[in-house]
C-alpha cells in the first residue's frame, strides 16, 4: 500500500486535480464574505451525492454505449477513455482518464450544481468537491487494477465487483466506489454466477461486424481484441483468482 501511495501522489494527472482543487477553494474563501454557509455546504452535499449518479450515467449509457464510436469525430475519445482500458484492464498506461476527457466533465456538473445553491462561491467549492472526489475515484480504481490485495473488507469488495465488470461480464457493476445507482437501476450483480460470461467483456460491442461498418477504432489501435477468453496478466492472475475464490469470478486475471 505504501508504493502505491507514493505512485499515486506522484502521478501528473494526480498533481492537476490537487492544484486545481486547492485554486478551487482559493476562490470560495475569497468570496466567502458575500456567501451563505449552508448554501455552501449544501453544495459539497449535493456534488457528493450526484457525482456518482452522473459516473454511472456516462459509464453505463455513453461509455458502454455505441455511439462514440459509429463516428470518426468521437471514436479516438470513446477508444482513449473506455475501449483500450477493457482491451486490456491492466495497461497502467490508460488506468487514469486523460485531462482533456475529464476536466470538462467534473466541471460542468459540479460547477453548475453549486452555482445554483450559492452563486459563485458555489460552484467553486463544488468544483473543488468533484475534484477530490475524482482522486478518492481514481485511488480506488488503482487498488482494483494494480497487483495489490486490500486488507480491508470494504475495499475487498470493491475490487471484487470491478474486477467481474471487467472479466466476466461488462453489462454491470459500473461502479467504482459506489454500488446504489447499479442496485437502484437493475445492473448490478454480486457474484458472478448471477449473470452468464460475457463474449464482449473485452470488446465491450465493438465486434468484428460494429468494425468493419464503423472501422476508425480499429484503425486507430492497429488491430482490437474480439475473443471473450481469458488472457494471462502475469501477478494479476494470483490477485484475480484470489479475490474471486468465494464467488466464482475466475476468469478475473486469469
Amino acid at each position: 500500500m505504501n508504493d502505491l501511495i507514493r505512485a499515486f501522489a506522484t502521478y501528473p494527472t494526480v498533481h492537476a486535480y490537487v492544484l486545481l482543487a486547492v485554486l478551487s477553494l482559493g476562490v470560495t474563501v475569497y468570496l466567502l464574505p458575500g456567501a451563505s454557509l449552508l448554501r455552501l455546504a449544501i453544495a459539497v452535499a449535493l456534488a457528493i451525492v450526484i457525482y456518482p449518479l452522473v459516473w454511472y450515467l456516462l459509464h453505463r449509457f455513453m461509455l458502454h454505449g455505441q455511439y462514440l464510436y459509429k463516428s470518426r469525430w468521437t471514436a479516438a475519445v470513446w477508444k482513449r477513455i473506455h475501449f483500450d482500458h477493457h482491451q486490456d484492464p491492466n495497461d497502467l498506461r490508460v488506468l487514469f482518464g486523460a485531462l482533456h476527457t475529464t476536466l470538462p466533465t467534473i466541471a460542468l456538473v459540479p460547477i453548475s450544481i453549486g452555482w445554483l445553491v450559492a452563486g459563485p462561491a458555489g460552484g467553486a467549492i463544488a468544483f473543488a468537491t468533484g475534484l477530490i472526489t475524482t482522486c478518492f475515484y481514481e485511488f480506488c480504481h488503482c487498488v482494483q487494477h494494480l497487483n495489490y490485495m486490500p486488507k480491508s473488507r470494504f475495499m475487498q469488495r470493491l475490487k471484487r465487483l470491478h474486477l467481474a465488470h471487467h472479466f466476466h461480464n461488462e453489462r454491470g457493476n459500473f461502479g467504482i466506489t459506489n454500488f446504489f445507482w447499479d442496485r437502484l437501476l437493475g445492473s448490478h450483480y454480486a457474484k458472478a454466477k448471477d449473470v452468464p460470461r460475457s463474449a464482449t467483456v473485452f470488446n465491450i460491442g465493438y465486434t468484428a461486424e460494429m468494425a468493419a461498418r464503423y472501422p476508425w477504432v480499429q484503425e486507430l489501435s492497429g488491430g482490437v481484441r474480439r475473443d471473450g477468453g481469458p488472457r494471462p496478466f502475469g501477478k494479476d492472475r494470483a490477485v484475480g483468482e484470489e479475490m474471486a475464490a468465494d464467488d466464482g469470478v475466475a476468469a478475473a486475471g486469469s
